[in-house]
């Protein structure tokens, strides 16, 4: 979800081809829309799955992570996916308690260690930290914290957190560091933030045309810029409170059509040959070590992890976007 989408004319009719002809599918996902764009590694994913299942892969694309758990949440049994692909760590307790989700019966022993990660459910499939981005032709002195940017003037855009993953990552950054006086600092953004848009691409389209000083994305967006387009301004500003972490992961659903190669495809998406794809498509961090990366990744800012566990979000989510809706909007 992670790919400028400077081209987005014709999007949405392409998504409504793309359920049309999941009718007929092996296998349908359901995933966000920069990750079938042209930019983004479905198209490869796809040509490299099917070259070894000899099967007929299908995306049904929405805008973001959240939008995939409220599709699940409308559609409920009706729901056309086998698989789901693109809801984050932050969700998973949400998800499963739909009850639309099976296990995986996979072995994940060879993630990364620093994943830690147990689930019977999820897979894991890249993972990244919230970060502000900036362009260093226009930012000299960028802010060195989540308070500092909060109590500046500098302009913002971010991600609605009841529509995007990364809008709610900043409502949990915001938690994190604000504790009780979250609505307050709410409101103080409020007052310097250009717009609240309802995806990640749209928020990022417009920082690229210049519409704001800082845009909500990951502290891996610089390494697209420096490889895809050899530009080295963007800078990711490195907070000293700490950033919030992003697991991306995918699920079989229950109704799944052939639950097997549903779970052929979450095995692919964690072997090296679809880790070496991901990084440089969709611009997040390999789960599985010993895949080779661009010289750009070295630069990367490496940000000491804050945040709540699943549980804990799933416990306070509704409530924390009360207090987002009302704050923001004074």
């Amino acid at each position: 979800m992670k790919t400028p989408l400077s081209f987005c004319t014709g999007l949405a009719l392409g998504t409504l081809a793309l359920s049309a002809a999941a009718e007929s599918a092996d296998l349908r996902v359901y995933t966000y829309d920069s990750f079938v764009s042209e930019w983004g590694p479905g198209p490869q994913i796809e040509s490299a799955f099917e070259a070894q299942c000899d099967c007929d892969l299908e995306f049904i694309a929405v805008e973001d992570g959240v939008s995939i758990l409220n599709r699940l949440r409308i559609e409920r049994e009706g729901n056309k996916a086998d698989v789901i692909l693109g809801i984050d760590d932050a969700l998973i307790e949400e998800t499963r308690a739909t009850s639309l989700i099976a296990p995986h019966a996979l072995d994940l022993s060879g993630l990364k260690a620093e994943l830690n990660w147990h689930d019977s459910d999820f897979v894991p499939f890249d993972y990244g930290y919230f970060a502000f981005i900036y362009d260093s032709t226009r930012v000299g002195q960028p802010v060195d914290s989540l308070r500092a940017l909060i109590e500046s003037d500098a302009s913002v855009i971010y991600q609605d957190p009841r529509t995007s993953t990364p809008g709610q990552g900043l409502m949990l950054w915001v938690k994190s560091v604000y504790g009780d006086d979250a609505a307050a600092a709410w409101t103080r953004l409020a007052s310097h933030t250009v717009t609240v848009t309802k995806g990640w691409w749209e928020a990022y389209s417009l920082f690229l045309e210049g519409d704001a000083d800082y845009v909500l994305s990951y502290s891996t967006s610089p390494a697209y810029h420096q490889v895809a387009e050899g530009k080295n301004q963007y800078r990711a500003a490195a907070f000293s409170e700490g950033h919030v972490a992003q697991i991306e992961v995918g699920a079989i659903t229950r109704n799944a059509q052939d639950p097997e190669l549903a779970r052929r495809f979450l095995q692919f998406l964690i072997s090296a040959e679809a880790q070496a794809i991901i990084p440089v498509t969709n611009w997040m961090l390999p789960v599985v070590d010993d895949v080779e990366l661009p010289d750009a990744f070295d630069s990367l800012i490496r940000p000491e992890r804050i945040g709540f566990t699943p549980q804990q979000v799933e416990q306070s989510r509704r409530d924390w976007l009360r207090e987002w809706r009302s704050a923001a909007s004074r």
